[in-house]
């Protein structure tokens, strides 16, 4: 999410699942949304119906592959080449969207004397400090930024490059912009003496971004990205054409991408390469266009908004750091906030969260409580800290809704990690492998040799709680509760909300000043009166928390005022009421309007209208806005590009900006408003500068100090492939990525011989990630019972391996075996003259459940992008062979369930019965 934060100012889906159908051309990169999202995938499918051309670019033929108009196979990890190639071809075929670009991005901006590419320093930037294997950037050093903003050269005083803020992964989400790659206040990089930066509209400055950025992707020719990719040239060409001519003034193209961009350590580039395509194509904020960015999970997109995230606060305000740059407020909103566009609320925004967690304790005098939010000293994200829990570091551990056991990457080390616990509470409907690892994994050591105790907390499911969802399309849905939960399960809210009231009583007395920020936390979430059942009865559950309660406080408050029907705070319409004085209070500011009123919980909304963006459907935020960005579905002038095209428009009658979707942009700005010299907020953006969360207004073709490697996206090899980098042979990996070696981490560094194998891992429709929610469901595992390995008939026939016998597949990590898939869904591919396979790894199967199998995470490693720490499962080495390894197989953990009769399903033809159980494979 950081790529989209630091091209757009959002880190979040820019658009909508249903307006894919409003798309001429949809691209699929990263993402089997046929399989992995096949409800969604209607609407693609919508716009194929009209005429739309759908591709799809993929190491694996799928089912996503079938039903688009053009499949292209590429090698995993080298997506950034075959994007580049997309990029230099609009750009040397003179086919970007002129009018688009001068106005809305940040093209004709001209950037620091000094700057050097990575075409210049044979695949670094300049700013690079390390050995040239690993290390990090300082982009002020690299000078990075706009001209005239300030640089280490300028001879300001540094921090001392010590900042906490500048370790790998740390405030990869702050601010949705990515995470920054210097110790400075944030606002340095794109700083002007003269307010705007300087640009050249003619774009034939040297220094500006559109000569830069045509310089940088120069190399990724058609011929150049075939000898990387695998595909051939033509198959590039026929893509880039395809989009060329479903993009500009009439017509739009769509990206869709998932897991298969995010899990690599060039991922955040990846995205933000598809967001350097889309802005030169014109494709942001218009109907068809967009960048989808497709979420796995329930509330996922939830989860970072509102901050499971250790560097994060809610509303993707960064957690302050231990350095003296956090120390007060003062200094924390001079160095996270920016003076011109809308975060220039940030103060607003802190200040209103403060209130709401800390109640009548906040107050000017003390900094709204600010010193007692927790500092973070170091990187606490998951890999990371199971690097540092594998070698004894950490005590205890709460496990909510994860599965490191079974779904960590290299998730032997996970457990080893685990077995090192003096505690361990585990919340989950099952036993799923983090819950049984000491006396269930077959690589373990004996059930008396592991000193972690383990507590099993059962957990309700999903139609036993209550609560909001916010899905990829960044939309809160909120689902009631159907029925209680069974026996002692109780839902997670219940636990979380106990616990901190139980802490909150065994602290009462204290007066130590450390315990004050427990004590003075606001924890007043009880039913007004007993809860009841949808069916009328009353639950039988004491103590679960009223989550409306929580969305209301979200939502936010006008301390000021009463209202007349609650007696409580006034709950507050949107977020453009928030203040920094303390008489505000909200959880979230992204989602202050969900609750706008008493009685109006938008998040449970159902109602359909004529308007096909149904905006009485869910809420979502920001601001219910459907598509971001909007304001650039209309040309600088206000006027839509075309009339089969618009969305929003400027109304000269009305003084304000109408159509058919919540304008993302001030109200009443009109097109043709200038900022005043010397001007800050939102009055320094201009009337035609759509993008309002970035600080110059526009979508940046080049980042500027926004993320921790590079300001452009630069195709770098996995940190395990079995060939060298053929655009930057003396930089062969992302010299910023983390490395976690040790005797539980084996890495076979690019490029490997020993594993001259590609593999990627991919999910199934059929079972859930690791399998705590599936492979414990007789139905399902009936429909998929046994682990397999996908691969060529070439591989297979070079291994010896027949089609449903068994392989063993190795990493420099772990062993496992599996069925084989010998299939043409996987081909060989021509990679530098010679011959590369892959093969393709379902994850869904571990030690633990009714049906088990070779778990594709123990393959996998732990290496860590320098942005948001995160893994690289979509592409790493290994060695495949025939047969199976040696030892005992794996035995279910749970029997499967009966069946509950033998009679056929009336009205069901016997095509479609149940088979009524399955044969496991011996």
């Amino acid at each position: 999410m950081p790529g989209l934060g630091a091209s757009f100012g959002r880190g979040a889906a820019t658009t909508y699942q249903q307006d894919l159908a409003n798309s001429d051309c949809v691209l699929f990169m990263g993402s089997n949304m046929a399989e992995a999202h096949p409800v969604g995938f209607r609407w693609p499918m919508k716009a194929k119906e009209k005429g739309a051309t759908l591709i799809h670019v993929d190491p694996r033929f799928t089912r996503t592959s079938a039903l688009c108009d053009v499949f292209v196979g590429i090698r995993a990890g080298s997506d950034i080449a075959f994007l580049g190639g997309l990029v230099n071809y609009v750009l040397t075929h003179d086919r970007w969207f002129k009018e688009y670009i001068l106005a809305y991005t940040n093209a004709s901006t001209i950037i620091q004397e000094g700057f050097q590419d990575t075409e210049d320093l044979a695949g670094l930037f300049s700013g690079f400090h390390g050995d040239g294997e690993t290390g990090k950037y300082d982009a002020k050093d690299g000078r990075w930024g706009y001209e005239g903003a300030p640089s280490e050269q300028d001879g300001k005083k540094q921090s001392g490059g010590d900042s906490r803020k500048e370790e790998h992964g740390v405030h990869g989400y702050g601010l949705m912009g990515g995470a920054t790659a210097h110790s400075e206040p944030r606002a340095d990089m794109t700083a002007a003496p003269a307010g705007q930066p300087p640009r050249d509209p003619s774009l034939q400055h040297p220094r500006c971004v559109f000569q830069i950025l045509k310089r940088h992707f120069s190399r990724y020719t058609a011929d150049v990205v075939s000898q990387v990719c695998g595909c051939t040239p033509e198959e590039l060409v026929r893509v880039a054409e395809l989009l060329c001519s479903n993009s500009g003034r009439e017509r739009t193209s769509a990206i869709v991408y998932a897991l298969g961009w995010t899990q690599h350590t060039t991922g955040v580039q990846m995205i933000r390469t598809a967001g350097i395509l889309q802005l030169l194509l014109g494709n942001m904020g218009r109907p068809g266009g967009g960048i989808m960015a497709m979420r796995g999970h329930s509330t996922i997109q939830g989860s970072t908004d509102v901050a499971t995230l250790y560097d994060l606060l809610p509303g993707y305000l960064p957690q302050p750091a231990a350095d003296e740059q956090h120390e007060t407020l003062d200094s924390y909103v001079e160095h996270e906030g920016l003076p011109t566009g809308y975060w220039a609320n940030f103060r607003k925004f802190i200040v209103s969260l403060l209130k709401a967690w800390y109640g009548d304790a906040a107050a000017p005098d003390n900094d709204f409580c600010f010193p007692w939010l927790p500092r973070v000293d170091g990187d606490y994200s998951q890999l990371a800290y199971f690097d540092r829990m594998a070698k004894g570091g950490v005590k205890g551990y709460f496990l909510f809704g994860q599965n490191p056991g079974g779904g960590g990457p290299n998730a032997g080390l996970h457990r080893a990690g685990l077995r090192n616990l003096d505690w361990l509470v585990v919340c989950d409907w099952f036993e799923i492998e983090s819950a049984v690892f000491w006396k269930s994994d077959p690589n373990g050591p004996p059930p008396a040799e592991v000193k972690t105790e383990v507590f099993f907390i059962p957990s309700a499911a999903n139609p036993e709680k209550e609560g909001s969802l916010t899905n990829t399309q960044r939309m809160l849905q909120w689902h009631d509760k159907a029925i209680d939960p069974i026996g002692d399960c109780r839902s997670d809210a219940w636990f979380l909300y106990q616990l901190g009231k139980r802490l909150k009583a065994l602290y009462a007395d204290s007066t130590d000043p450390r315990d004050q920020p427990l004590l003075r936390l606001t924890w007043d979430y009880d039913f007004d009166a007993r809860p009841r059942l949808p069916d009328g009865s009353f639950s039988r559950i004491e103590g679960e928390p009223d989550l409306e309660k929580v969305l209301q406080e979200i939502n936010g408050f006008n301390l000021t005022k009463k209202d007349p029907v609650t007696g409580r705070a006034e709950l507050l319409p949107d977020f453009s009421d928030l203040k920094d004085n303390g008489t505000t209070a909200c959880g979230c500011w992204v989602y202050s309007g969900v609750f706008p009123a008493p009685g109006r919980n938008r998040a449970r909304e159902r109602k359909r209208t004529d308007n096909p963006l149904q905006p009485e459907w869910g809420f979502a935020w920001p601001h219910n806005r459907r598509i971001m960005y909007n304001r650039a579905s209309a040309d600088p002038d206000g006027r839509p590009w075309s009339e089969r095209k618009k969305l929003v428009w400027w109304d000269e009658d009305k003084r304000r900006w109408v159509g058919l979707d919540e304008p993302d942009f001030e109200p009443g700005k009109p097109p043709d408003y200038r900022p005043p010299p010397g001007a800050k907020g939102m009055a320094a953006i201009a009337g035609d500068q759509p993008f309002i969360m970035k600080p110059d207004g526009v979508g940046w073709l080049y980042a500027p100090g926004a993320v921790k490697d590079g300001p452009m996206p630069t195709h770098y090899e996995p940190v395990e492939s079995p060939v060298g980098n053929l655009l930057y042979p003396k930089q062969t990996c992302n010299p910023t990525v983390r490395l976690f070696e040790g005797p539980l981490n084996h890495i076979a560094h690019t490029p490997t011989a020993e594993y001259p194998v590609v593999a990627t891992t991919f999910r199934l429709t059929e079972h859930y990630l690791s399998g705590p929610m599936s492979r414990f469901n007789s139905w399902l595992n009936e429909l998929q019972p046994e682990m397999f390995v996908e691969l060529s008939p070439e591989l297979a026939s070079e291994r010896g391996i027949i089609h449903g016998d068994w392989l063993t597949v190795q990493s420099a990590r772990a062993r496992i075996e599996a069925r084989a898939m010998v299939t043409r869904r996987l081909r060989p591919l021509l990679i530098e003259g010679r011959v590369v396979h892959q093969i393709g790894i379902p994850f869904h199967w571990a030690f633990a459940g009714e049906v088990v199998g070779g778990n594709a995470n123990d393959l996998t490693s732990l290496v860590a992008d320098p942005n948001v720490s995160m893994h690289e499962c979509k592409a790493f080495a290994c060695q495949v062979r025939a047969g199976r390894q040696n030892g005992a197989p794996l035995s279910p953990t749970a029997p499967a369930a009966p069946l509950p009769t033998r009679d056929p399903v009336p009205d069901t033809p016997a095509a479609a019965q149940p088979e009524g159980g399955f044969a496991r494979g011996k």
